[in-house]
C-alpha cells in the first residue's frame, strides 16, 4: 500500500514511546472555528499523545487578551495572559500551527507570545521559553503552505529563548488535505513531532 494512503494511526506505531510525564502544549495561531491550523495542531497533538506524552490542546479563542501595552501591564498581567503563560511554563514542549497572514504570523498569536515573554511584576521573562522545544507548522489553502509566516514565527520564539526544531511542516492546498478521511499519513509531520519529543524520551 502506498505509504501516503495509510491512515494517521499508522504513524503512531513508529514513534518511540514516551513517559506520560512528558507534557506537550498544542495550539493554533487562529481563532477561526473551522481553521485548517486548528486541525493540523490537533493532528500533531494526536501523534504526540499516541507516543505516550501528556498533551494539552487549547484554543486561543478561549484566552482572549488585550494587545500588549506597557501602561496596561502596570495594572497587572491580564488573567488570560497569565493563564496562557503558565500553561507554557508548565509544559516541556509546545506545538504551534500558525496560518500565514501577509507573509507573517497572526496578530492574535504574536500578542499571546508577547504577553508570555513578560512576568507578573511587569518585567521581561524567558521562563515560558527557556528549556522548551517548539515545533512549528502551517496549513494554507495556497501553494506555499504558509512557510513564509513560519520564518517570522521561528524568529520570535528563538529571540525570547525558545528552541525551534530544525524541521517544520507545511500543508499546501489545505482544503484538499483536510477533506480526506482518514487524513493522509504525513511522514514530515511524524519526523517533526519525533524530533520535538526525543530529548524528553
Amino acid at each position: 500500500m502506498n505509504k501516503f494512503l495509510l491512515s494517521i494511526a499508522a504513524i503512531f506505531i513508529a514513534i518511540t514511546p514516551l513517559s506520560a510525564a512528558t507534557k506537550v502544549l498544542a495550539l493554533a495561531g487562529s481563532t477561526r472555528t473551522d481553521s485548517y491550523n486548528k486541525k493540523l495542531a490537533q493532528q500533531a497533538a494526536n501523534i504526540a499523545e499516541q507516543s505516550g506524552a501528556t498533551v494539552t490542546f487549547i484554543d486561543l479563542r478561549d484566552y482572549p487578551m488585550p494587545f500588549y501595552d506597557a501602561d496596561l501591564e502596570m495594572q497587572g498581567m491580564p488573567e488570560n495572559a497569565k493563564r496562557f503563560r503558565n500553561l507554557m511554563i508548565a509544559n516541556d514542549a509546545i506545538i504551534i500551527a500558525s496560518p500565514e497572514y501577509n507573509c507573517s504570523l497572526p496578530a492574535v498569536l504574536k500578542n499571546a507570545l508577547d504577553w508570555a515573554s513578560r512576568n507578573e511584576e511587569g518585567g521581561s521573562s524567558r521562563d515560558a521559553y527557556l528549556g522548551k522545544k517548539f515545533a512549528i507548522m502551517s496549513a494554507s489553502p495556497g501553494g506555499g503552505g504558509g512557510k513564509r509566516g513560519l520564518v517570522h514565527l521561528r524568529a520570535v520564539i528563538e529571540n525570547v529563548g525558545g528552541t525551534v526544531v530544525p524541521t517544520q511542516t507545511t500543508i499546501p492546498n489545505a482544503h484538499d488535505y483536510f477533506s480526506k478521511k482518514p487524513l493522509p499519513a504525513n511522514p514530515t509531520l511524524n519526523r517533526e513531532i519525533e524530533e520535538l519529543l526525543k530529548r524528553f524520551s
